[in-house]
């Protein structure tokens, strides 16, 4: 028998999700972060009795409590839930069912439309692309089936917020309506409105530990607001919502951790303005925010995700999405060595000063070559090495030169041939020998001169190869390329890649700091975004592109080119 259809209430929907890049990511800016925990955190637990925290079920009583100390209010106004997430989907069950309506302004947090739907409510939209707070289109959407209002301030994704005077307005205009206020961000705003909402009949303050507390991973939240409210999200929630060790974690936080948490927001809150700043200089529409990130328009967001993702940066985009897919939203770090690393790679995206070429497979087809002499090498030892292996082997990394490739493969067959001897009969097939011609007379160019102009013309060129300089110099010969390109950095004058040196020499003789770099293996990948340089992907000619893409992206390449016409799409 067939399962019967989902509820109409979660058709067409996905699960919520950060929609990310391939490409290897170790500074995520994209999930809004908070305070960095404290090494010892964990051992926080060391004083708890187990039975209590782990065997029992939870009370959230003595965290009730202090929460409402702190807030000045009896424990019946408040409630402590599963993030703020769980708050805000109990105010939407409690007050939301079919024939009822939520007014709210948008773009906002995405889950507070999906909790109204999954509620049976309809969703009224009003738009609020940035400035103040849209009262008066609020008022204007309100009918007598509107339940709820939200107010979410400071907003994700846009940092904008509502003010004390509009929540008291509205509460005096809508007396017979839930306003449901969430202050998620709140500690890094200019002024907090929970005092506010705490004197309203008809609001409630939806808060959490995640941002300015770190405590996300723990999923802590709380409400405030009217004792009836409060005691109707009890009641339309899960009881037990948040674990023994998150609530006794949670305890620990606020009592040892303030001055942290304090000079976190004050960072963070000065950080913001100065990111904000070096957005705007790099030509984005980027806000002023009152939350821990900043939001920006530009046509070149979704570039700046994926170059910033090629250099193990994550931010939020919303690709495809269709009123944020020219938005970006930067988390705002609070720590100066990642600041410096996230004001650097903005540079590096947007701001290029140089473009870097790998040679093999990007400037000129080496598959009747360099590739070819892989093969005849291996076959005059009685080995047959086929394109898959030398693919395979470039896919695996730390295979920039073709000599000791060719002894590997080799090896990988039980032919065991010193490097010197393979060498040797690599470079006679490659650069002929008694009459003989060489293989590298079948290299053909895969950019034209007029192509390279016209990057040249915009930025300088460099080569970061693995080739013998007078291979790469007999190249630039042959092609007519001599006077295209600044400087090269070839076999032997650095360390190999994936090593970044070869490109930090690049950028050394060049003297730019900012750069991009075009390489067809994942070598040249991990050593550009080594180097803080946006890597991009080619797949060399002969290659299977739904193989190799992937894998490129997967090391770091932040997109894939295949022209000389799709890399002037991405210049500035």
């Amino acid at each position: 028998m067939p399962l019967p259809r989902p509820s109409p209430a979660i058709s067409g929907l996905v699960p919520y999700s950060v929609p990310r890049h391939p490409a290897p990511l170790d500074l995520l800016l994209d999930g809004i972060g908070g305070l960095p925990s404290p090494p010892d955190i964990f051992s926080r637990l060391a004083d708890a009795d187990p039975d209590t925290l782990v065997r029992a079920y939870p009370d959230a009583r003595a965290l009730t409590a202090r929460l409402a100390a702190e807030l000045g209010v009896s424990v019946d106004r408040v409630i402590v839930t599963a993030g703020g997430d769980d708050a805000l989907d109990r105010a939407c069950r409690a007050y939301l069912t079919p024939g009822r309506s939520i007014v709210l302004p948008v773009p906002t947090f995405e889950m507070i439309p999906r909790y109204a739907r999954w509620a049976g409510a309809e969703v009224r939209e009003v738009p609020w692309p940035g400035g103040d707070w849209p009262i008066e289109a609020v008022l204007a959407a309100v009918t007598p089936d509107t339940a709820v209002v939200a107010v979410v301030s400071p907003n994700n994704p846009t940092g904008q917020v509502a003010t004390a005077a509009m929540l008291r307005r509205l509460s005096a205009a809508l007396p017979d309506v839930l306003l449901m206020v969430d202050l998620a961000y709140v500690e890094f705003a200019d002024e907090d409105l929970t005092p506010v909402v705490a004197e309203l009949p008809n609001a409630v303050a939806f808060r959490t530990l995640s941002k300015a507390w770190g405590l996300a991973g723990l999923r802590v939240g709380y409400a405030m607001g009217p004792a009836e409210a409060i005691a109707a999200l009890r009641v339309a929630g899960n009881p037990y919502s948040v674990s023994g060790p998150s609530l006794h974690l949670a305890a620990s936080r606020l009592d040892q951790d303030q001055a942290a948490s304090a000079a976190f927001i004050a960072q963070v809150r000065a950080d913001r303005d100065a990111l904000t700043e070096a957005m705007r200089g790099l030509g984005l529409d980027a806000q002023r925010s009152q939350a821990n990130f900043v939001f920006a328009r530009s046509p070149r967001s979704a570039w700046l995700r994926d170059g910033l993702a090629g250099l193990g940066i994550g931010v939020r985009g919303w690709p495809g999405h269709p009123a944020l897919g020219d938005a970006v939203r930067i988390n705002v770090p609070g720590e100066a060595a990642a600041t410096t690393r996230l004001h650097a790679g903005l540079r590096a995206v947007l701001a290029p000063e140089a473009l870097l070429f790998d040679v093999d497979g990007v400037l000129v087809d080496v598959s009747g070559s360099y590739r070819e002499a892989i093969r005849q090498t291996a076959a005059a030892y009685g080995v047959t090495v086929t394109g898959e292996e030398i693919a395979a082997a470039k896919a695996r990394g730390n295979a920039n030169n073709d000599w000791v490739l060719t002894r590997a493969l080799l090896a990988a067959h039980g032919v065991d041939v010193p490097l010197a001897e393979v060498t040797e009969q690599f470079e006679r097939l490659y650069q002929g020998h008694g009459g003989t011609p060489g293989l590298k007379l079948t290299e053909r160019p895969r950019f034209t001169r007029a192509e390279l102009e016209r990057l040249r013309a915009r930025l300088p060129l460099a080569l970061v190869t693995g080739r013998p300089r007078r291979d790469a110099m007999e190249l630039l010969e042959r092609e007519g390329w001599m006077d295209l390109f600044s400087t090269a950095v070839c076999m032997g004058e650095t360390a190999a890649k994936p090593d970044p040196a070869p490109v930090h020499a690049a950028l050394t003789r060049l003297g730019v700091r900012a750069a991009w770099m075009i390489g067809d293996t994942v070598d040249d990948a991990r050593a550009a975004r080594a180097a803080g340089v946006v890597p991009l992907g080619m797949v060399a000619p002969g290659e299977d592109p739904a193989r190799t893409g992937p894998l490129l992206l997967a090391a770091g390449a932040a997109r894939l080119v295949a022209t000389a016409a799709d890399l002037e799409a991405l210049l500035p």
